[in-house]
Parts: structure tokens; sequence; C-alpha cells
């Protein structure tokens, strides 16, 4: 029998939750635009004469802010209401693209211009990440958290599929201009719809800012399968931008066709991706973190590939594998995120982890920058293959990843 302090049970899953759906919205419009940002900022700078040392700038001032800001971002993202924060940084995106739209198609744009707005742009997102992991599961009850983790991710792996296809239509045959206008505009459909989101501020945040920082850290340290999945994960994104991002391209034009057939080997990969977040949507595992470690392991695949030189459709095949479980192990990864760690302080763990992430953009960089003056691209693609295999295992190997387990009951 039911009794009176009982919730009514939720029909449809998230869908049944209006916040959620309205999130999930903002989610979508702005994935669009995002989709296309990067080839048409690429682009901005290129039509304005600039070269590899220009484009460098731009992108470092991008993401500088995301690591800087973003413990900021998670201290306020555990003190005020996150639907605020992302209602705030949705906008500042929408006027720093807006900015950059106008003086692009005005030829004005300049690379400091540029990198201006996409310091902006940067912050924006510092503020928005934290803010919008712990949203979800403010606003969806625990047994539900995976599948609205999938049904945000789903249209958005789509996307990924086909943002950068338009993208390059519409910068081709009507310049960047246009696709940064509707970036902006994008991002700020989404603070409207944002705007009608009510969330409340979490409990707690009585301290100041440093004092908050102070025992957020303690928070993360204490949880040894936080800050293990950290570093791993730090080691394995450096080490797959350095192969996959990097080193790609360049042996698929020494032993592939070159750009025609890394286009396929992205195509592979992001399809990958769109197939791991259907798997979701049916598989439930118990072991949450234990499958996001081990999932993410299968980055090493296509990688191992490339540098043995073996047939393309074999690489094609690795690529979609690799996509599949890195898609499964984010899914899973964020779903145990959000059941383990409490509501008060999710924005301040996210945001540890997530400057881990985002220190990796350089780590791997500077990794693959040191080790191409004394090894060959394939060699180095090998020793990525085996940062990303041996990164899983020695995670694999602390024994509180078996004990992040999914919560079946929202009271457990």
């Amino acid at each position: 029998m039911k009794t009176a302090v009982e919730a009514p049970p939720i029909m449809n899953g998230p869908w049944g939750v209006v916040a959620f759906r309205r999130f999930m919205s903002a989610h979508l419009i702005s994935a669009t635009g995002s989709a296309m940002a990067p080839l048409a900022l690429a682009y901005s700078v290129i039509e304005r004469g600039g070269g590899a040392g220009s484009l460098g700038l731009v992108l470092a001032t991008n993401t500088v802010p995301t690591i800087v800001f973003l413990l900021a971002g998670g201290v306020l993202a555990d003190r005020l209401s996150r639907s605020r924060i992302l209602f705030v940084g949705n906008l500042l995106a929408a006027g720093a693209q807006s900015a950059l739209a106008v003086t692009v198609a005005t030829g004005h744009a300049t690379t400091a211009s540029i990198a201006v707005c996409g310091f902006v742009s940067g912050t924006a997102a510092s503020f928005i990440v934290p803010a919008a992991q712990g949203a979800v599961a403010q606003m969806v009850p625990a047994e539900h958290v995976q599948r609205a983790n999938v049904l945000l991710r789903l249209p958005g792996n789509a996307v990924k599929v086909l943002g950068p296809v338009v993208g390059g239509l519409v910068v081709a045959a009507s310049g960047a201009a246009w696709a940064l206008a509707w970036d902006a505009f994008t991002f700020a459909a989404a603070a409207v719809l944002l705007l009608g989101l009510r969330l409340d501020a979490p409990p707690g945040g009585t301290g100041g800012v440093p004092a908050d920082l102070r025992a957020g850290w303690t928070g993360f340290w204490s949880r040894t399968w936080l800050w293990t999945y950290t570093v791993a994960g730090t080691v394995l994104v450096a080490a797959w931008l350095a192969g996959f991002q990097l080193l790609g391209p360049l042996v698929a034009a020494q032993q592939y066709a070159g750009a025609r057939d890394w286009g396929l080997v992205q195509a592979a990969f992001a399809s990958g991706l769109l197939a791991g977040t259907l798997v979701c949507l049916r598989w439930r595992p118990h072991r949450l973190l234990t499958v996001a470690v081990s999932a993410g392991g299968a980055l090493a695949l296509p990688l191992t590939c490339m540098a043995c030189g073996v047939a393309l459709p074999v690489v094609l095949l690795a690529s979609s594998l690799a996509g599949l479980g890195l898609d499964v192990a984010i899914v899973a990864w964020t779903t145990a995120f959000q059941q383990h760690v409490p509501q008060a302080e999710q924005g301040r763990m996210s945001a540890f982890n997530g400057v881990g992430e985002r220190l990796a953009i350089p780590l791997g960089y500077l990794i693959t920058a040191l080790a191409s003056r004394v090894w060959d691209s394939r060699s180095v693609l090998l020793a990525c293959a085996g940062l990303i295999a041996a990164a899983a295992v020695l995670n694999l190997c602390v024994p509180e990843v078996y004990r992040i387990n999914r919560l079946t009951d929202p009271a457990t």
C-alpha cells in the first residue's frame, strides 16, 4: 500500500519531467550551433589571412579560460541556482558569438578580436559545464538518470554527424559569418528556454569561496574512485587527442588516400558514438564504473590498427567500436557520478574532474611534439594506444571501482 509520503511514479521516464524536457530542448538547439562553430571559427581566421599561428592563438584563448575558471564555475554551481547559471552562461556565449559574427561579416575581424570573443565563449563554458552536470540529477530521480543522460546524448551525437557537413556547406556558400550567427542564435534560444527553468540552489555553501574550494578538494580526494578515474582519464584523453586528432590525418595521408579516407574514419567514429547511445537506451549495467573504465579502453583500437598499417575497412570497424565504447563509457560514468556524489557537491566534483580532462589537451599535444622528435608517426600512434590501454588496466586495479554500482533505490 502506498504511504502518504511516497511520490507518485513518473510516467515515461525523464520525459514525464517538464523541467527535463525544457532542458533537453535547450541542449539540442545549442548543439546544432556548436557543431558548426569550430569549422566556422577556423575559416574566420583563414579568411582574414591568418595561418597556423593565428589559429593556434584563437584555439588557445578559447581553451585556457575553461581551465582557469572551471573551479570557480563548480563552486558557484554548488552555491547558486544552476538554472540561473545556465541562463547567464548561454546569454554570455550568445553575446560573444554575435559580436564575432558581426565583426567577421563587416570585415573588421582581426586575430585579436576573434581571440577575445573566443575567450568570452570559453569563460561562459566554464560556468555552463558544472551547472549542467548537477542540473540533470536535480531534475530527474535516480532511477531515471541513465535514460536522461542517453536522451541528452542521442540528438547531440546525431548532430555531430550532420553538423560539420552542414556547417561546411554554409561556410562554403555564404562565408563563416552566417554559421557564427547561427551559433549565436542557438545560444540565445537556449537561454530563453532555460529562463523558464526553476531549480533551487543546492543546500550548503554557507562559507566563503576559498572554504568551499578546500571542502571540495577534500571531498574529491577522499573519493579514491573519483580522483583515480580523473587521472586515468587525463592520460587517456591526452593520448587519444595526440593519436587520433593530431597524428591520425598525417598517417592517413601517408598510408591511405588522405583526406577522403580520413573523412571516412571520422564518420565511422561518429557513427559509433551514435550506436553507443542506442545501446545505452536498452542496457543498464549494474557495475557502472567498471563498465566506464573498460569501455574507454576501446579508444586504443583504431590507433593500433593505423599504427600497424592494416586495411582501411579494419580501421573503420575499429573506429566504430571506439566510438561505441566511448559513448557507453560517458553514459556509465555520468550516471555513476550523479548517483554517488551528493547534490551539494556535484558542481565542484565535476569541475575538478573537468580540469583534468582539459589539461589533457595541451598535455597531449606536448607529448606528440616531444615524441615526434624521436619516433615516426606510426610509432607514436602505437605508444598512444599503449598509454590508453595501460590507463584503463591500471584504473581497473583500484578496488573502489568495483563498488561504484547502480543505485536502483533513490534512497540508497
